[in-house]
């Protein structure tokens, strides 16, 4: 990870789109933070029992959660991921540790720029089908912090065990 740490700051008094974009615009930015430096060898190393549990596989999974959430929920295009994941649940986790984690970040950069590009134009309370109901743009959003939040805290983990670097 760099000293000098470039991640967006979400704004201290700003609309709720704002907050919510900025804070999730701040964990998708520390996820690359967490990789920084990181050898390919490094992010395919499973530390933890769980063999999927490791740098690429994370990143390769945050990207499909952003396709998922934002392409196939909000925007209703094609899960380019159904058929893979019939086969195998974790595909996403599994595929990543193929890809050198320099592509695996810039996928997920891309894929990043695509959900925002999706929801700029809606309003939170935007709905759409999901399941047996509706779900909003307030909740995906929300939902995308939650998840992204939780694994940018695996990858602190995972990169004390590799290296023993440590940071917010």
């Amino acid at each position: 990870m760099s000293k000098i740490d470039t991640r967006p700051e979400p704004p201290h008094n700003g609309s709720e789109r704002d907050t919510l974009g900025g804070f999730l615009d701040f964990l998708r930015a520390t996820i690359r933070w967490k990789c920084e430096g990181l050898t390919d060898e490094q992010a395919r190393r499973a530390l933890l029992p769980s063999e999927l549990t490791t740098v690429s596989g994370l990143v390769g999974h945050l990207t499909y959660v952003e396709h998922y959430w934002f392409e196939v929920v909000l925007a209703g295009e094609p899960n380019v991921w159904s058929e893979a994941l019939a086969s195998d649940p974790d595909a996403e986790f599994r595929r990543a540790l193929d890809v050198p984690l320099a592509i695996l970040l810039d996928r997920y950069e891309a894929q990043c720029e695509r959900s925002r590009h999706i929801v700029a134009n809606r309003a939170l309370e935007d709905e759409v089908p999901f399941r047996e109901g509706v779900v909003s743009v307030r909740f995906v959003l929300t939902h995308l912090i939650e998840e992204t939040g939780r694994h940018a805290g695996h990858l602190d983990v995972l990169r004390e065990l590799l290296d023993g670097r440590t940071g917010e």
